[in-house]
């Protein structure tokens, strides 16, 4: 199949990103699965399994982009990763990464990236994000220390991991901002990247997912189990979808988490990494995109999505 992707910034990122991230494993996925892929994002682009198209920034993120001009006129089916506002003459569909304010009706042809996020804006059709096993690092052998990986937003929960590792007196890196402390226990490790954040997340005994809103689905939880790292949760969104009992303690207020710790040391390295290969690689994901493309052009419409029944 020719398929050709969109995104709005420059390829790969520079920094965390979320999306980004998601779109250049989804290029590799389709590619190895021998599609052919192209890449219509901003210029400096570099994704060495699709032919990119550059497009200068200020025209690609303009309010009325038209992609027509920029996507290869053999292609069978146009995915984008943001919304446009001048559609394509082929038949496209497009990912929502995050949320919808009150009152926004999203088009018939809207991915989600997770039951519980499809559900709430009233679909079944949903995707779930994957990524390269080769960005990040299986440990099983842990070291002492627990990990917060986030932006440094009340929505993410960070002072709840915080307050959390204090009360039960367990040693907490913080990994996404920055700020002067003077506890042993405490580290602030500003924001990380490549193999840093890796060795970050495969030395960790477990990862603090505290979060305080309805996440889509939580990037950070894949890369936590593909790195052999259990998860310590609220059941906010699609947070027990993703995770799972036998990966993943959860807990509605920080008392609820610090009483769920002792549970958390049974958790099985092994059996983080066999979720993430069973759901959350980069070639799944390619997969049940190509599944939700043949689809679309064959009926006009999405399917619904495949559960990992979490």
């Amino acid at each position: 199949m020719r398929v050709t992707l969109l995104h709005h910034t420059r390829l790969p990122v520079k920094g965390y990103g979320g999306t980004e991230r998601v779109v250049v494993a989804l290029a590799r996925g389709l590619a190895a699965l021998g599609h052919q892929v192209s890449l219509v994002a901003p210029a400096g682009t570099v994704v060495r399994e699709a032919t990119v198209v550059p497009v200068p920034g200020r025209i690609i993120r303009s309010r009325d982009f038209d992609p027509t001009p920029f996507v290869p006129p053999d292609t069978e089916i146009v995915h984008a990763f943001f919304p446009l506002p001048v559609a394509p003459p082929q038949p496209w569909v497009w990912t929502l990464e995050g949320t919808t304010r009150p009152g926004v009706i999203r088009p018939p042809n809207t991915i989600y990236v997770s039951r519980d996020h499809a559900a709430r804006h009233a679909s079944a059709s949903f995707v779930y994000n994957g990524l390269d096993p080769s960005d990040l690092i299986f440990r099983a052998a842990k070291l002492d220390y627990d990990l917060f990986l986030g932006r440094l937003h009340q929505s993410k929960g960070y002072h709840w991991a915080i307050e959390g590792a204090r009360a039960a007196g367990r040693r907490l890196i913080v990994a996404g901002g920055w700020r002067p402390t003077l506890s042993r226990q405490l580290r602030f490790a500003g924001e990380v990247q490549g193999a840093r954040k890796a060795e970050l997340l495969a030395g960790a005994r477990l990862l603090w997912m505290p979060a305080r809103w309805d996440e889509p689905f939580g990037l950070t939880l894949i890369e936590a189990l593909w790195s052999g790292t259990p998860v310590l949760a609220t059941r906010r969104g699609a947070l027990p979808e993703v995770l799972g009992p036998e990966v993943a303690e959860f807990g509605d207020t920080v008392e609820e988490l610090v009483a769920r710790l002792p549970a958390m040391a049974a958790k099985d390295p092994a059996a983080c990494r066999a979720r993430a290969e069973r759901y959350f690689s980069h070639l799944r994901m390619a997969e049940e995109y190509l599944r939700f493309y043949g689809a679309y052009l064959a009926t006009g419409t999405l399917p619904a999505g495949v559960t990992t029944g979490g």
